[in-house]
């Protein structure tokens, strides 16, 4: 069986490993990227569109295929406030989500975050809640969440917070009953993602924590 997928957000940590592991994925014949900046690859099955995301209603057509895979982010230090933020990590995310539903895309995978919860004091955790609850209701026939915990790997603006937790959680996580918090690559959470994505069964499917690695 062969399937087109499309990836939101394929520029980042998760978005880029994902996309080399779907290009090398037997089951996906075509991928389509939607991104705020343009990226080339060397795999002949990708086909990038670099779309603005104020206007995402406009390129609902690129938003058609098996499934959809959402990896769009960005942090407080780049969006400059929370509803910046809010904006990229929530609103593009769930109306890309929108779009892909109403064209029958069947499967809509989400990297999201440990602690995810609308009723979360921080409003990272609070946007990302938020986008997991909305999603539940559009008609997608199979949704996966995956909320690793730290993500590790190289990034194209690296984060002093992450590095230094990235340094001191390995060995935190030794301890007794705090292992399935331990970091997680990029590569990894993209490997699980794509190996859920060839023939999921469950409506809806929660990874979490060390759920996440294969």
């Amino acid at each position: 069986m062969s399937s087109t997928a499309i990836v939101v957000g394929a520029t980042g940590l998760v978005g880029s490993e994902l996309v080399d592991c779907l290009a090398a994925a037997e089951h996906i014949t075509s991928i389509v990227t939607i991104t705020r900046r343009a990226m080339a690859h060397s795999s002949d099955k990708v086909r990038n569109h670099v779309v603005d995301f104020e206007r995402l209603s406009d390129h609902a057509d690129l938003l058609n295929g098996d499934m959809l895979f959402s990896c769009l982010g960005t942090t407080l230090k780049q969006a400059k406030t929370i509803d910046a933020q809010r904006k990229v990590d929530l609103w593009y995310q769930y109306e890309s989500a929108q779009l892909a539903a109403n064209n029958g895309v069947a499967h809509y995978l989400l990297v999201s975050s440990s602690g995810a919860s609308a009723k979360s004091v921080s409003p990272y955790l609070r946007m990302k809640g938020e986008l997991e609850d909305k999603v539940q209701r559009l008609a997608f026939p199979h949704i996966s969440i995956f909320q690793p915990s730290l993500l590790v790997g190289d990034r194209n603006q690296p984060r002093l917070g992450e590095a230094v937790a990235a340094m001191l959680m390995p060995t935190l996580c030794k301890l007794p009953g705090l292992r399935r918090y331990r970091p997680i690559s990029g590569c990894e959470v993209a490997r699980k993602m794509v190996s859920q994505s060839i023939a999921p069964s469950e409506k809806f499917s929660l990874f979490t924590l060390d759920e996440v690695f294969l």
